[in-house]
């Protein structure tokens, strides 16, 4: 069992928590971590990067002049990549670089990332995170009462406008619903910073999958 300490907003201690390994997995799997952090970075390529090769570039197919005789080299077309205004050679054409896991393989990822983090001493659990109204100076307070310094991630239970436009503004913060979280961004920052209520539902979805 792993003992989690819960703050309020202002850093105090409030409650502890009891964590048990086996419901993010037990261990920690480096391959299936390794296969969905190559998986997000693949995802964020775009891949839109395209040249003009022969066929889309405007000029006729027919011979500049004929192969011998001339005293020049020999040529083709217009369109020859040889050429000024030609196409290129070995043009680039978009692609996608996506990766696909399935979905048991990326709930697993998931759970070792978090347990990496829980063994590392880099999860920070708050008992709730609200605001009244967007304001970026009341969200600094909150990560300085917190003692966090570096890049962090946060997770909410459910989406909130005042949450996301309080953090928006400060550099390496992400805020995220626990639904749509992924190895892959959990290990892009330093810590994670759980609202009680979200880290909760991710240890109970566990417990209710393995049931």
């Amino acid at each position: 069992m792993i003992d989690l300490t819960v703050y309020n907003i202002q850093g105090k201690e409030v409650e502890s928590l009891k964590i048990d390994k086996e419901a993010l997995g037990g261990s920690i799997r480096y391959p299936l971590l390794k296969q969905a952090i190559v998986m997000y970075h693949a995802n964020k390529h775009l891949g839109t990067a395209a040249n003009k090769g022969r066929s889309m570039v405007a000029g006729s197919d027919k011979k500049l002049f004929k192969q011998k005789g001339t005293g020049n080299a020999r040529v083709g077309n217009k369109r020859t990549g040889k050429r000024v205004g030609g196409g290129v050679t070995f043009a680039k054409t978009m692609r996608d670089f996506g990766k696909q896991m399935p979905k048991k393989q990326k709930k697993l990822a998931r759970d070792s990332a978090i347990l990496a983090k829980l063994l590392k001493n880099n999860i920070v659990v708050v008992d709730e995170l609200r605001f009244e109204k967007p304001r970026t100076r009341d969200f600094v307070n909150v990560l300085n009462n917190l003692k966090i310094e570096r890049s962090c991630l946060v997770t909410v239970y459910s989406a909130d406008e005042n949450i996301y436009k309080s953090a928006k503004n400060i550099p390496q913060i992400t805020i995220t619903p626990v639904t749509d979280l992924n190895a892959g961004e959990i290990c892009s920052f330093h810590k994670m910073l759980f609202t009680k209520e979200a880290l909760l539902s991710v240890l109970n979805q566990d417990k209710e999958n393995n049931n």
